[in-house]
């Protein structure tokens, strides 16, 4: 599973718009960003991914349009999208995003057991 599949790509923006909706965090465009970018994430995949999430009822409060024959365009702000009740239940109760979990939590994981290891090295 990589860091930019649709499924990882989805689990961490359904988190992140869960965590707005419970007031754990408001909006801010740069962590949007940093959850996006960091997982190399290209601008317009992410928008593909953002008008298949609002299709699927994952997601609701986006308008777009199409540009230059099929070049999807966001009318107003991502920070405009709202998980919807659909979307938590996805989240919590989908099979898929139990995998991406574990795929999540492994890699962080690992990751925190590398860090330990450098720092008795020092």
């Amino acid at each position: 599973m990589a860091k930019d599949d649709y499924d990882v790509v989805v689990f961490k923006l359904l988190v992140y718009f869960y965590a707005c909706l419970k007031r754990v965090t408001v909006f801010k465009q740069a962590e949007f960003d940093l959850i996006t970018k960091k997982a190399g994430v290209d601008e317009r995949y992410l928008l593909d991914i953002l008008r298949m999430m609002q299709d699927e009822v994952l997601i609701e409060g986006l308008a777009f349009t199409k540009a230059w024959g099929e070049e999807l365009i966001l009318l107003g702000n991502v920070s405009d999208a709202k998980i919807t009740a659909e979307g938590i239940h996805y989240l919590q109760d989908n099979g898929r995003m139990k995998k991406v979990l574990a795929f999540l939590i492994d890699k962080a994981d690992t990751i925190i057991g590398l860090v330990k290891l450098v720092a008795l090295m020092q």
